[in-house]
């Protein structure tokens, strides 16, 4: 048989070849098809995480100015500042009574609320129309509407002056004054000037006096310290402020930091490095994460339960709403605790125990400084979290209204989250859309200073091994 016309020992023919380089042609254009693809997908993947995060930014950054716009303005307020004269001739009071000689104590208490009694008979009224007077006598004409433009609670303020200092009388004294919350209203803007007169809540003339008074300079516009040294006021709405509320969260968080964070951090531990892995651990941290779902509100009515109706806690005391809030932040300290203790290397316990440390050793002298800085962090964010709380708080009764400042933990209060609630709303709204807020602010603040706090602690503990 010839051989002389079969292919030649490695020779690929023209055909093959021709085939083999169209295959390879459609690979790489498969390969080439589904790397543009995979990289249109990574494109449009990023385009959508950038435009997801500038949208939030943008979400965060349109709150923020809504809030700072409407609330920095209620900062300051109208106010008008004169020098008092204590006119001995309107201020026709007695001497402070003094006990006399074989006097019994219930003929003196009856002398001495009688000499209370004058200061109440006093037009303490007309020492501020006189003072303004004084300062600008164009008014003159006016006197009978210029009492409206005060606060109704400033001659109680001079009445508590004299009580307290009676060498006032006859003497002069610079004294900052708030006018009337319809009358800040009016002079700030805050209200439109076109509506007609029945649906203005001042007189043509006292809206006409005021407006004079801005003119003339006797009425400012003043940072506003009440909002911060004052509770809040019915009566008087323009002296309502915010140190009630506040001293009230002040007294839970200390009572959330002083319960909370001692026992979810023990019970974390406890749970993670000491405990024997059986079916009833696994029901307790079932259980744990459950209750850090669970809707704050229901915490509430656990402690209005337990609190109030079975151990007759106080109503509306922040010890009560400590041990709420207490409650409630308990699972996320002991959740964030174990995942702290969890991120440390099982080596760093495996030395330790290796060196001769016993297991308690290991873990307090070891690992618990290693997971201290993720431990700080997660108590902070769930005091910030507890700060922040309102619908617990309004189930054990602090959404009532307290006129004075808390000085124990058991004395009635409200918080920061409630009295924005219980601003927002009130029926004057022109006025207290503002002071909402303003006192939106304060609590973010508050919430800032504490995650600012927790990432410097995260910074400042923080141990690389």
């Amino acid at each position: 048989m010839s051989i002389s016309n079969q292919p030649a020992m490695g020779h690929i023919p023209e055909f093959d070849q021709q085939k083999a380089a169209e295959l390879q042609a459609e690979r790489r254009s498969r390969i080439e098809s589904s790397l543009n693809k995979r990289h249109r997908k990574e494109k449009a993947f990023k385009a959508m995480g950038f435009t997801a995060v500038l949208l939030g930014l943008c979400f965060v950054a349109l709150l923020f100015g809504s809030i700072l716009s409407r609330g920095l303005p209620a900062f300051w307020q109208s106010s008008m500042t004169t020098s008092v004269y204590f006119d001995p001739n309107v201020i026709t009071v007695a001497a402070k009574p003094v006990p006399r000689s074989g006097e019994s104590p219930a003929a003196f208490e009856e002398r001495y609320i009688a000499w209370q009694g004058e200061f109440a008979m006093v037009d303490w009224d007309s020492l501020l129309v006189n003072s303004v007077l004084a300062q600008d006598p164009k008014l003159a004409a006016h006197r009978d509407e210029m009492i409206n433009i005060f606060s109704s609670s400033e001659g109680y303020r001079l009445r508590d002056m004299v009580l307290a200092d009676q060498s006032l009388i006859g003497k002069k004294q610079d004294i900052k004054f708030l006018t009337a919350a319809d009358v800040d209203v009016w002079v700030s803007g805050k209200i439109d000037r076109s509506l007609p007169d029945e649906q203005q809540k001042l007189d043509p003339e006292i809206r006409q006096l005021a407006d004079q008074m801005k003119t003339d300079g006797v009425i400012r516009n003043t940072f506003n310290t009440q909002l911060f040294t004052n509770p809040d006021s019915r009566s008087a709405p323009e002296m309502s402020g915010l140190a009630g509320a506040f001293m009230g969260s002040l007294f839970m968080m200390l009572i959330v930091i002083f319960i909370s964070i001692p026992i979810g951090v023990a019970s974390a531990i406890y749970l993670e490095e000491f405990a024997k892995q059986n079916w009833l651990t696994d029901i307790i941290e079932v259980n744990i994460n459950n209750l850090a779902a669970v809707p704050s509100i229901v915490f509430g009515l656990l402690g209005a339960a337990i609190f109030i109706n079975w151990f007759h806690l106080p109503l509306s005391a922040p010890l009560v709403g400590g041990l709420v809030l207490s409650l409630m932040t308990l699972p996320t300290v002991i959740i964030t605790t174990r995942a702290s203790l969890k991120a440390v290397p099982p080596s760093i316990r495996q030395a330790a125990l290796g060196l001769g440390a016993s297991k308690m050793q290991s873990v307090f002298h070891h690992v618990l400084p290693l997971a201290l800085p993720g431990i700080l962090t997660g108590a902070i964010i769930g005091v910030a979290q507890a700060l922040g709380e309102t619908a617990p708080l309004l189930l054990i009764g602090m959404s009532a209204f307290v006129a004075n400042i808390p000085s124990t933990p058991v004395d009635q209060a409200t918080a920061l989250p409630v009295q924005i609630y219980l601003w927002q709303g009130n029926e004057l709204r022109n006025f207290f859309e503002g002071r909402t807020a303003a006192a939106i602010i304060v609590l973010l603040a508050m919430m800032i200073g504490l995650n600012s706090l927790a990432i410097w602690l995260r910074k400042k503990f923080e141990v690389r091994w």
